[in-house]
């Protein structure tokens, strides 16, 4: 592993970063080729997908507000427009998703991504956006400033191992056990928090893929 040294100065403070650069997230992984079927859109029940979904030059853009309907009308859950990717749903092995995403200034309370599925609740994790800042669910802050710019997510669910590890733009900055084995799937989007959300929610991806390791 090459490491290197930026030291910055300005006339109040001089600090010493060491940053690592190692092999990419993806390394030792095989993609998987994904196709139109594999991308299942939920969205309020009562309106039409025009009305909160997008895909032009090759990004989704996904919006939803709060006072919207659930993606089903027996469904108590919050409002949400997102990707489920369908027809790769695993219960072992080691799996990744990547994608570019990119969340406007204003959205807030609002699950971009999340593994869905666990022995315990409903899902084995969440990323979500509170005033520009990646949470782990409403708790851990372990990125902030990702309002209105481009930035990749890697997130990579070792089911053997229980480990759940997320990359923001090549970096590593946040892994966890995972939640126990299930039936688990990738979502990506906006879903609503609980609470403290803002009216309105949007995110936008592109350049989705999956990836597994096979040995």
């Amino acid at each position: 592993m090459n490491f290197f040294i930026f030291i910055i100065m300005s006339s109040t403070i001089s600090s010493l970063f060491l940053l690592s650069f190692g092999d990419e997230p993806t390394e030792g992984f095989t993609e998987i080729t994904l196709r139109e079927e594999n991308f299942e859109l939920q969205k309020p029940y009562n309106i039409p997908l025009e009305k909160r979904y997008s895909f032009e030059n090759g990004t989704h853009r996904l919006w939803v507000y709060a006072d919207d309907k659930p993606h089903d009308p027996n469904s108590p859950t919050q409002p949400r427009t997102e990707i489920r990717i369908q027809g790769l749903d695993y219960s072992s092995g080691i799996w990744q998703f990547e994608g570019c995403a990119f969340v406007p200034n204003g959205t807030s309370g609002a699950t971009i991504l999340q593994i869905h599925g666990a022995s315990h609740g409903a899902t084995t994790i969440i990323l979500r956006i509170y005033n520009g800042a990646m949470r782990y669910y409403s708790g851990q802050i372990f990125v902030t400033d990702l309002y209105d710019k481009w930035f990749k997510v890697n997130l990579i669910h070792n089911v053997d191992e229980g480990k759940v590890t997320v990359f923001i733009d090549g970096k590593q900055v946040f892994e966890t056990k995972d939640q126990g084995p299930g039936d688990l799937h990738f979502k990506c989007g906006v879903y609503a928090a609980p609470a403290n959300i803002s009216y309105y929610m949007e995110s936008r991806w592109k350049d989705i893929k999956i990836y597994k390791k096979v040995y």
